[in-house]
């Protein structure tokens, strides 16, 4: 599998990740999986309040959402990211059956959804093309 990137200047530079989560256990997971595939994963976070201040200190090409924070609905933390002028790309993530969260899905301004377990990097990759 051919790494994450985009092509700048003729270069190969990798795709920059931050993974939002409240289960530490998917955390780890999901930066294994996405670092292995050629991502840059430059932080991941278990709420709300830290999406907001690491993506703006960090600065990500892509969020990845957990669609059920522990304190905040995903659903508005990808929609505050999604809109930001010069924003990432976010791509909402949960465990629950797509078909249950498919009205929010529809009406976020997050780029896609990824079932959490299907994340792989292409998958993602898939999202910034």
């Amino acid at each position: 599998m051919a790494a994450a990137g985009c092509a700048c200047d003729d270069q190969r530079m990798p795709v920059s990740v931050l993974i939002v989560d409240d289960h530490a256990g998917f955390r780890t997971m999901a930066r294994a999986v996405l670092a292995d595939g050629g991502f840059d994963v430059v932080g991941d976070v278990s709420n709300a309040e830290s999406a907001l201040e690491a993506t703006r200190r960090l600065r990500p090409d892509c969020v990845l959402v957990d669609v059920h924070l522990g304190d905040a609905d995903g659903f508005a933390v990808a929609d505050a990211l999604a809109s930001a002028r010069g924003g990432p790309v976010v791509v909402l993530t949960s465990g629950r059956d797509r078909r249950d969260l498919e009205p929010g899905i529809q009406e976020s301004a997050a780029r896609g959804f990824i079932a959490k377990e299907r994340l792989s990097a292409s998958a993602l990759g898939e999202f910034l093309e």
